[in-house]
């Protein structure tokens, strides 16, 4: 007999604590109804944290709503939905002067908000704090206005590791507390996933140590609807130092003039894009790495020697100093970077309101596929989208639960996890997945690397080992090399270019085959296509609907 133990009830569950669940959780707290929210390291530790550039929202008087609205559907490539970008754009506004009521200090002009320009976007619309680290200032003033709660709980150094599924619904999660290094159960109403990305999957990546893709795996696992795995935005720019992290040298440089040259000085951007360094990232990665294939070099160069000294170190304090400790001051001498892995556009196929195909599972952020970011994310519209759809996910669970019954009241529930992974060789396997996934699956593709990456991913199924004490680790490395080998399986399917895919075998956008969102669930076979426009309609129906036609038998 497995062990059992009692569970632990709350009303709902928010696991991550970057952007788009504290926002959630804040939105659900305005409700009266408790909620925990879990998160793998320190509440502060997410990756909104290390957010630079800024969010974007139409409120400068030289900007219009339509104006944005088209600039992200743009950069979607003719892949974003045009119902939820319309909602982000609309919305957005309402939500970053909330921001600012709660005490968000954005940088200012005098008393005047100071908005600055990024790549694809067509005005000045960027908001920014401390110049450069926008995130951290996001996420102060968020863990400030939470801290007000007393109805809002925190639970650090948990490790969510399955979702607990019941006559098909989601209805809590189990998690790993390092502190006793034991499993616990949480039963809640809902659950809203919020725990960002997967950039660590590529062995270059601006993302930090905690985006191993948790979020998306549990989802998967639990049954529920993928989307999108395939487009993954490289940010051009990231620092290219031996030793040093691939730190994320912000949009904003390149916004306020900073040019790409190559070792030997020249600028190569500038004839092959109209906008030249203010393309749109996937154009300026993939021009990288094929000037580096033709002109050789292991890097090319930033370079803002051209503006004045004193307007960088003040404009990038955070870039500034963090170039620095590795000896290179950006105000005097161009800064060596390449390509990395920086944000994924798909994610757990949700409604417009948060709903994932699985009943009462939510996700918002970089973990769901909105539908927004299309094949391409606009500059600074994650932290717009995390915060957003993590307000709307927050009132929808709220709404949604009163079809819910009250949080299940199980006697007994089995403590143990459904696997264990063997903690042999953890950080080999991560660094083989990390290696595969770069070079098969990184910024330009083509069949037969994608199928080497599928038989070398499936092979590396790790050993499990059926009982003994859970550990973060193991499963991480699992997480990886799943949502890498999902998002190799997506590129195959997609027999195209489009946005951030890019493959040699098939370079030209199709419209007439591929106009359409990739679809991935466990337990089917190949890859679906869902039709643009139909993202939202079928990601789940109505819970109370759906719950009262069962208990009356239809």
């Amino acid at each position: 007999m497995p062990p059992t133990v009692q569970p632990l009830n709350t009303d709902f569950i928010v696991v991550g604590s970057g952007l788009a669940g504290l926002r959630a959780a804040t939105e659900i707290a305005q409700a009266q109804r408790e909620v925990w929210l879990l998160t793998k390291d320190m509440a502060e530790d997410s990756s909104t944290r290390w957010a630079q550039g800024g969010i974007a929202a139409a409120l400068s008087d030289e900007d219009r709503v339509g104006f944005h609205e088209r600039d992200t559907l743009e950069a979607g490539d003719g892949l974003s939905e045009p119902a939820a970008v319309r909602i982000l754009v609309e919305e957005g506004p309402r939500y970053v002067m909330e921001l600012i009521d709660w005490g968000t200090e954005f940088d200012r002009e005098g008393f005047r908000l100071h908005f600055t320009q990024e790549g694809a976007h067509s005005a000045r619309r960027v908001l920014h704090a401390e110049g450069d680290s926008t995130g951290r200032e996001i996420v102060r003033a968020l863990l400030t206005k939470t801290a007000t709660f007393p109805n809002i709980r925190f639970v650090p150094h948990a490790f969510t590791a399955e979702l607990i599924v019941e006559d098909g619904e989601c209805i809590g999660v189990r998690f790993i507390d390092e502190a006793d290094g034991r499993a616990h159960l949480l039963l809640a109403r809902a659950v809203l996933l919020a725990t960002g990305g997967w950039g660590r999957v590529f062995r270059e990546t601006t993302n930090p140590p905690q985006a191993t893709g948790d979020g998306l795996a549990l989802a998967w696992r639990a049954g529920a609807e993928i989307v999108d795995g395939e487009f993954v935005q490289f940010h051009p720019t990231a620092l290219a130092v031996p030793g040093a992290p691939r730190f994320l040298l912000s949009e904003a440089l390149r916004g306020e003039g900073a040019i790409l040259r190559d070792q030997h000085g020249v600028r190569f951007m500038a004839g092959r894009h109209p906008r030249a360094e203010l393309a749109p990232r996937d154009v300026i990665s993939r021009e990288i790495v094929r000037h580096l294939a033709e002109a050789g070099g292991e890097h090319v160069l930033l370079d803002m020697t051209h503006l004045p000294a004193s307007f960088v170190r003040n404009r990038f304090p955070g870039i500034f100093e963090t170039c620095k400790e590795y000896g290179i001051d950006i105000s005097r001498e161009p800064v060596p970077v390449l390509p990395a892995a920086h944000y994924a556009m798909g994610g757990i196929r949700t409604d417009l309101q948060g709903r994932a195909s699985l009943p009462r599972l939510y996700a918002a952020g970089e973990v769901a596929g909105t539908g927004v970011h299309g094949a391409n994310r606009l500059a600074s519209n994650s932290l717009l989208e995390g915060l957003v759809f993590g307000a709307r996910s927050g009132a929808a669970m709220v709404e949604d639960s009163y079809g819910f019954p009250q949080p299940p009241q199980h006697d007994r529930l089995r403590a143990d996890l459904p696997f264990l992974p063997a903690p042999q060789d953890v950080a080999g396997l991560e660094k083989q997945v990390r290696e595969i996934a770069w070079e098969k699956v990184g910024i330009i593709r083509d069949a037969e690397g994608l199928v080497q990456a599928i038989d070398a991913l499936s092979a590396l199924a790790p050993r499990r080992q059926a009982e003994g004490a859970p550990f973060r680790a193991g499963f991480e490395s699992e997480n990886l090399r799943l949502i890498a080998l999902l998002a190799a399986r997506a590129a195959l399917a997609r027999e195209e270019s489009r946005g951030a895919h890019f493959r040699t075998d098939f370079p030209q956008k199709d419209d007439v085959r591929w106009t359409a969102h990739s679809l991935q669930r466990i337990g089917s076979a190949g890859v679906a296509r869902i039709p643009l426009g139909e993202l939202a309609e079928r990601a789940s129906g109505d819970p109370r609907g759906d719950r009262r036609r069962r208990a009356e038998g239809r």
